[in-house]
C-alpha cells in the first residue's frame, strides 16, 4: 500500500501542494482527474522525485520513503524512447540499467512482451519507423521490465487518436489483471478515468485538494456508452464545472 500524507510544495511562496494526503491500495487502480494547473504534475515530480517535497511523509508497504524514485515504475505522455536503438533495445534497457545481469532471460521476456501487446516483427525496427501506438506499447513493456508493483502513469495515452487511445486502454487494464500492478494515473479525460479506475480522485486546486471521491465496482472492461458511466461522466464534469465557476468567480 502506498500511503501519503500532508504532503506539501511550494514554488515561491505559493502552495501547489498543502497537506495533501492520499492511501493507494494494493493492485488498486487510482486516477487523479482535475483541470490543467491544479497540481497533479507537480505531486508525480515529488513522489518521483523529481523535486524534493517540503513537508509530509510518503510510506510504500510501511517503509517511510524520500520519494519513490527507486521503487515505481513511471510510464509519461511521451514515450521517451531512445531514437539510435531499436524498440527491443528500448524495452531491455531497464535490465541493462541492473547491470551485472545476464540479459538472455530478460530479451526472452522482451520477446513475449512484444508477441502479447502486439509488437512481434517489429523488434529491429526504430521508433521513427512506427506509428505513436507502437512506440506507446514498446514504452509499456520497458515499464514492465522495470519490474516494480507500483506503477505511476502521467497521461500515458493522450497524444494518441482516439482509436488508438481506446486499443492501448484495455493494456492498462492487464497491468493490473494480468501482472498484478498498483497503478496511480493522472488523466484530463473523465471518461478515460471513469472507463479504468477502481477509484477516481477528482481534484482541483490551487493548493490541489480532493474535491469528489468516486469508487467503481462495475466489473471492467467498462463500455463508453453504458448509462450509468455516462450518467456518472456529466456528474463529474459538472463538478469540475461548477468548481472553475466558482475559482474565476
Amino acid at each position: 500500500m502506498l500511503t501519503v500524507a500532508d504532503l506539501t510544495k511550494r514554488f515561491d511562496a505559493a502552495p501547489v501542494l498543502d497537506g495533501f494526503s492520499f492511501t493507494l491500495p494494493r493492485n488498486g487502480f487510482t486516477v487523479l482527474i482535475g483541470p490543467s494547473g491544479c497540481g497533479k504534475t507537480t505531486l508525480f515530480d515529488v513522489l518521483t522525485g523529481v523535486v524534493p517535497k517540503d513537508a509530509g511523509s510518503i510510506h510504500w508497504n510501511g517503509e517511510a520513503l524520500p520519494h519513490l524514485g527507486n521503487v515505481a515504475a513511471y510510464m509519461q505522455q511521451k514515450d521517451l524512447l531512445l531514437p539510435w536503438l531499436t524498440l527491443a533495445e528500448n524495452a531491455l534497457l531497464p535490465a541493462r540499467l541492473r547491470r551485472r545481469e545476464d540479459l538472455a532471460p530478460a530479451r526472452r521476456r522482451v520477446a513475449a512482451l512484444f508477441a502479447r501487446l502486439g509488437l512481434a516483427g517489429f523488434e529491429h525496427h526504430r521508433p521513427a519507423t512506427v506509428s505513436g501506438g507502437m512506440r506507446q506499447r514498446c514504452a509499456l513493456v520497458r515499464t514492465l521490465m522495470f519490474d516494480r508493483e507500483l506503477t505511476l502513469l502521467d497521461e500515458p495515452l493522450s497524444a494518441l487518436d482516439a482509436i488508438t487511445r481506446r486499443s492501448l486502454q484495455s493494456l492498462l487494464l492487464m497491468l493490473q489483471r494480468d501482472f498484478q500492478r498498483t497503478l496511480l494515473m493522472i488523466t484530463h479525460d473523465v471518461e478515460e478515468a471513469l472507463l479504468l479506475a477502481d477509484r477516481v480522485l477528482v481534484v482541483t486546486g490551487a493548493p490541489m485538494r480532493v474535491i469528489q471521491e468516486l469508487v467503481l465496482t462495475a466489473p471492467k472492461p467498462r463500455r463508453p456508452g453504458e448509462p450509468a458511466l455516462v450518467a456518472l461522466k456529466e456528474s463529474v464534469l459538472a463538478r469540475l464545472e461548477a468548481e472553475l465557476g466558482h475559482v474565476a468567480a
